[in-house]
């Protein structure tokens, strides 16, 4: 798509990423670059060189340097952002899970998930500029920015909300299953009945919001100027630095199927263990006949 988009820009892709003006010779710098025939050879040399490590070298954000080397720097801070984000989202999924978030501060925290993360990024990165100034570089402030966008991220946009009510609703929908009564009139433990016929949808809720942390890392990186990745693709992409652009997108859409994966691994463990569960309840039952 990226590769595409190159092209679909008015005007020769050379003469877009270093105009005739500033640089002589687009020619030789399209079959540089890769850019002289046209968007599937572009796309699938890049694709070869990428495979042996080689994302090629930004073409405006850092004109010359290798776009390894800029990922490498970025990547951290973005990975640590969405891990700090999603531990409230998990916790708070794992809470309703349990049933036991009250109603009324599920209210208050769809109050606040209502509000764009646009707007709370913005008053963060607010109060951080007030609050230290001409340190906001240091690594103090570079702290402070990572937690504050991390907890704008964890809020924002109904990110929190929505996973403690999409846990609440979906095992509350399953405890009300005849199955499960059975159980409970058996003793048995509520949780382990209802668990592994929810887990491959409680997966899938996780996996969704957890897409939702890294869609919303590009704004709020930007706005509150964490060097990650998500900045890194929004400087590229108004500078049409569109190596930095194809090798960002591509992480992006890797962990996207990174947690389609996990998420389908999950599924089959519990398709697994549900074809081996009779077989361990009649072992169960033949022991303590036998005792």
């Amino acid at each position: 798509m990226v590769a595409w988009l190159i092209w679909a820009i008015p005007g020769d892709p050379a003469s877009i990423i270093c105009p005739p003006e500033v640089c002589a010779g687009t020619t030789g710098l399209a079959e540089r670059w890769n850019l002289d025939r046209g968007p599937i050879h572009f796309y699938l040399t890049w694709v070869s060189q990428a495979l042996n490590g080689d994302l090629g070298n930004s073409w405006r954000v850092q004109q010359g340097v290798p776009v390894v080397s800029l990922m490498k720097l970025a990547l951290p801070n973005t990975l640590s952002l969405i891990l700090l984000a999603s531990l409230p989202l998990m916790l708070g999924a794992v809470v309703a899970a349990l049933g036991r978030i009250p109603r009324k501060l599920e209210q208050v925290l769809q109050l606040g998930g209502a509000l764009p993360a646009v707007v709370l990024a913005l008053v963060a990165a607010a109060v951080v500029q007030l609050h230290f100034g001409a340190d906001m570089y240091s690594s103090q402030a570079c702290t402070i920015r990572l937690l504050a966008g991390a907890l704008v991220l964890g809020i924002a946009d109904g990110a929190l909300s929505s996973a403690v009510t999409g846990s609440r609703t979906l095992f509350q929908r399953e405890r009300g299953q005849r199955y499960v009564q059975v159980a409970r009139l058996r003793g048995e433990n509520v949780l382990s009945n209802t668990l592994p016929n929810v887990a491959g949808a409680w997966a899938g809720q996780l996996r969704a919001r957890i897409l939702h942390l890294m869609s919303g890392a590009v704004i709020v990186e930007a706005v509150l100027r964490i060097d990650g990745l998500g900045d890194l693709l929004w400087r590229a992409t108004l500078l049409q630095d569109f190596g930095i652009v194809l090798a960002a997108a591509t992480f992006f859409a890797l962990m996207s199927a990174l947690l389609l994966l996990l998420q389908a691994l999950v599924e089959v463990f519990v398709a697994w263990h549900s074809r081996r569960a009779p077989s361990l309840v009649s072992r169960q039952s033949t022991t303590r006949v036998a005792a």
